[in-house]
This record gives structure tokens, C-alpha cells and sequence, in this order.
């Protein structure tokens, strides 16, 4: 055998480990936390202990035959441990720490167990994939098998017991993972009722090897993906959904900043874009991009405008917050069009008197640059007809419908 399956399942789990590492160095005092990694890192160990080729490497470097047996077993041991701590913060209750204490003690009495009762043992024919049948009747090399076939059974029987139960009590990616982590731990009960059934045969005087060397090793890499699944689910989900209602965001966004564009780009108010980052990182970058050309714009801000346009939407959708993204996207797009027409020398303002007195940037700034109200102008600068019929400039490219719509906003006056 190469091992390919054993090292695929010992990189899925670490791999899960390496998700949670974040977490743990955050809170690295977390029990619950600790524990899970517990489980992940040492069941990624069980199974790179347990590849042929690694067995054969530790064995050929010790110089000991079969030593690969008793690291692998008391890794199973210890990933055992590790599912029973984790079970027990999960339930909680006034006595976690001293509950989770005896179980380490308990499977601490199994690894030495299982040290004891190799050095006692005699195995000196190296079997990489079937020494659990192979030295099924071997004095004290029995007991050692059967010692963490059952350690390991017994841990994955409360895991899976207690992992289901707790999924009918709650909803969502929690159930979801719960349910997961659950069948996991049952493919963990196939592989040590397999490994003892084939165990029990060769007492009997049967060859059943092919449950340790074919059927066992396939419950347990359906096992360790099971159980990444279901460590991961409840941590990626929401993070999937952050993520997805930024890119969300982002794209709503667009029309906004298409129509600051000649802006940005004139004034060199764009920072560049950021390269394979985070969609938090690129819709910060594009509500920077956003404010910084409204913040040059505020000088082109018509006010009265804004109360035309306003009353001209509320009468037209009965929406006071839909009306009033539509007025200020109508702003927005007609304080564009000025500053591009403003020449090089001009002081900026929008002539007529519109913009008002002292005070009216920041009225202007501290009511559209809102992130949800930036939102909402975008949409309404991509769906709105009012907002380019309430622009002088572009009714005649809106046609006879968007020159009613404007005449309808300035009837309202």
C-alpha cells in the first residue's frame, strides 16, 4: 500500500486544525476550543502513524520492529481522550473540569497500558497493515489490541450518542455540524467493531483480515472527513454568509461609483485597487474610493434640488426612504455634471444660490455617506427613472417618458 489514503485524511483533518488555529491563538485559555483542535490534530497524527510507508519509516529508523503499532495505537488513544473532553465541555455543567480530568487520567492508564504490554510482548516480524489479526493470540500483544480497540470504541460511542442528541435540541449549521461530527464518530464505531470482529475470528481459528487491511482503514478516511465537515460547518457557515453579503454589497455599490468615475479619475481620488484580498478589504476600498469623491463634491451640492426631488419621489412611491435615496442620488448625479463643467479657475458652488449657506457639506456628508444609505442611492441610480429625469442634462436622452417624470418632480415644488 503507498498510504495516499492515510495522508489525504491526515491532511483534511489538519487542515480543519489549520481553520480553527485562529481562533485557538485568540483564545488559546477556550477549553472547548482546545479540545476541538485536541481532536483534529491528533486524529490527523493517527493517521500519519498509520500509513504503511510510516510505519515502515519508524520501524527501519528505531531498529525496533512493529514500534510504528503502539505510537499509532496510543495516538488513537489520545485522539479518544481528546473526544471525550470535548463532549464534556459541550454538555457542561458545575464539575467539567474534574469530569474532563478523569477521562485524561483513564486513557493516560490506556497509552501506558499499551507500553507496558508491548515491551512484554514479542513481535518480531514487522506487519504494516494486518498486525492486529497477525498477533491476535500473541500473549500481552492481544491485550494491547484489545486495549485500544476498545478505549477508542468507547470514546466514539458517547461522541456519537452525545453529538446526535444534541442536534434535535438546536437549529441551523450548529444542528448541521452536530449531525455531521455524529456520523463521523459512527464510522469510528465501524472501524473498531471491524478491527475486533477480525480480531475475534482469528481466535476462533477464521481469517477475516480483510476487515483490518481493507474495510476498517475506509471507515476511518470517511470518518475523518465526516468530522472535519462537521468541525468546520458551524465556523465557516456564517462566514460564508458575511461574505456573501459583501460581495453583495459590493456589487450594489458599482453604480455609485461608475457615476463618480470621471470624479475619481480627474482628481486622482481613487486608491489603486487592492489584488486578491478579502471582500471586506474591497468594499472597504470602494466606500473609500465613494466618499472621498462626494467629499469633493459637497460644493456642487444643490439643496433645493434635493427638496424638489424628494417630494417629487414620496408622491410618486409613498417610499420616505426610497424618496429619499432617489433625491440624493439625483444630487449626486447633478453635482457631477457641474463640477465637470466647472471651469479650471471656477470656485465651484452651484449657481442660483442652491447650495445654501455655512453648514450645508456637512449636511450634505453626514446623511449620504451613510453605508446603507449609500447602498440605496446605487440601487437608485441603476433602476430609478426620476434621478436622470430630475437632471437637466440628460432628459433629452430619457425621452418623453423621463421628460413627464421631471416635469412631474418640478410641478411638486
Amino acid at each position: 500500500m503507498n498510504g495516499l489514503p492515510h495522508y489525504l485524511s491526515a491532511a483534511a483533518l489538519w487542515l480543519g486544525l489549520l481553520a480553527r488555529a485562529p481562533d485557538l491563538l485568540r483564545h488559546r485559555h477556550d477549553p472547548y476550543l482546545r479540545s476541538i483542535c485536541a481532536v483534529l490534530g491528533l486524529a490527523g497524527l493517527c493517521f500519519f502513524l498509520g500509513a504503511p510507508p510510516t510505519v515502515g519509516t519508524v520501524n527501519r529508523l528505531s531498529g525496533v520492529p512493529n514500534l510504528a503499532a503502539p505510537l499509532t495505537y496510543a495516538a488513537i488513544t489520545g485522539y479518544s481522550a481528546a473526544s471525550q473532553v470535548l463532549i464534556v465541555h459541550w454538555r457542561g455543567g458545575p464539575r467539567v473540569r474534574r469530569t474532563a480530568r478523569r477521562w485524561i487520567l483513564a486513557y493516560t492508564l490506556v497509552v501506558l497500558g499499551i507500553a507496558a504490554m508491548f515491551v512484554l510482548g514479542d513481535a518480531p516480524e514487522e506487519r504494516r497493515t494486518d498486525l492486529d489479526t497477525y498477533y491476535a493470540n500473541t500473549p500481552y500483544l492481544r491485550e494491547m489490541i484489545l486495549l485500544y480497540l476498545l478505549g477508542h470504541l468507547g470514546a466514539a460511542g458517547v461522541t456519537t450518542v452525545s453529538a446526535l442528541r444534541w442536534a434535535r435540541e438546536v437549529r441551523g449549521r450548529l444542528r448541521t455540524g452536530l449531525v455531521t461530527l455524529g456520523l463521523g464518530a459512527l464510522c469510528g464505531i465501524v472501524y473498531s467493531l471491524a478491527r475486533l470482529a477480525a480480531v475475534a475470528a482469528r481466535w476462533t481459528g477464521h481469517d477475516w483480515s480483510t476487515l483490518v487491511t481493507d474495510a476498517s482503514p475506509a471507515a476511518a478516511g470517511l470518518g475523518a472527513l465526516l468530522t472535519v465537515v462537521g468541525v468546520l460547518v458551524p465556523l465557516a457557515g456564517p462566514r460564508l454568509t458575511e461574505w456573501r453579503r459583501t460581495l453583495r454589497t459590493y456589487a450594489r455599490l458599482e453604480p455609485l461609483e461608475r457615476e463618480l468615475d470621471g470624479v475619481l479619475t480627474r482628481h486622482a481620488l481613487r486608491l489603486p485597487p487592492p489584488r486578491w484580498a478579502r471582500p471586506a478589504t474591497r468594499l472597504v476600498w470602494r466606500r473609500t474610493s465613494i466618499h472621498n469623491a462626494l467629499t469633493h463634491l459637497d460644493a456642487y451640492v444643490d439643496r433645493a434640488l434635493y427638496d424638489v426631488t424628494l417630494r417629487a419621489a414620496v408622491r410618486r412611491t409613498g417610499d420616505a426612504e426610497r424618496a429619499a435615496a432617489t433625491a440624493w442620488a439625483t444630487v449626486i448625479a447633478a453635482a457631477v455634471r457641474r463640477e465637470a463643467h466647472a471651469g479650471p479657475d471656477s470656485g465651484g458652488g452651484v449657481s442660483g444660490g442652491g447650495a445654501g449657506g455655512p453648514g450645508e457639506s456637512d449636511w450634505f456628508l453626514e446623511r449620504a455617506t451613510d453605508p446603507a444609505a449609500l447602498v440605496r442611492i446605487a440601487d437608485a441610480l441603476a433602476g430609478e427613472p426620476l434621478v436622470r429625469a430630475a437632471v437637466p442634462e440628460t432628459v433629452a436622452e430619457e425621452g418623453p417618458e423621463a421628460a413627464s417624470v421631471a416635469a412631474e418632480g418640478r410641478s411638486t415644488a
